[in-house]
């Protein structure tokens, strides 16, 4: 009974309570990774099957250039939204390791989405020059705050080794 007592006191203290948002928070970050991977498999299968399907088809009924104007850029949008969904889970594991999140990382997540949108981009489209402007300042907005996480991480591990 003394045991019970002691562990609810240590259950509902600030410590208990936080070690157990810990351990949610860990098992989340599992749960997550798990998705995580399922989706890449699927992914790189729509991608494999996509790339068998596009080439051969855009090869045998229509023009090279064509096959290039679309097909090429289809493709480099699939194989970036796997690259991303990968960049994700090394998101989710570096937070499994160190608790803590990796900000130059989830910045260059943020800035291979961006590249990718920019890849598939479709210049007929009613509103590209608002929406390239758009892309443009987020690109500019990430460059500089990597930048910026860049040289303070940098002066930090500076100041480790000293």
């Amino acid at each position: 009974m003394q045991k019970l007592v002691k562990w609810l006191r240590f259950a509902v203290s600030d410590e208990g309570f936080l070690k157990l948002v810990e351990v949610v928070e860990t098992l989340m970050a599992k749960v997550l990774t798990l998705i995580m991977l399922v989706v890449i498999l699927v992914s790189v299968w729509d991608v494999s099957r996509a790339v068998l399907e596009l080439v051969t088809d855009d090869l045998i009924n229509s023009n090279y250039k064509t096959y290039l104007k679309s097909t090429l850029f289809e493709i480099f949008g699939l194989f970036l939204t796997v690259l991303i969904a990968l960049e994700i889970i090394e998101n989710i594991t570096g937070y499994l390791k160190k608790h803590e999140f990796q900000l130059e990382l989830v910045i260059v997540t943020s800035l291979v989405a961006v590249a990718r949108k920019i890849v598939i981009f479709d210049l007929e489209s009613a509103d590209s020059s608002n929406d390239l402007i758009g892309l443009s300042a987020t690109i500019l907005a990430l460059t500089i705050s990597y930048w910026i996480v860049r040289q303070v991480n940098r002066r930090d591990r500076g100041k480790d080794r000293h």
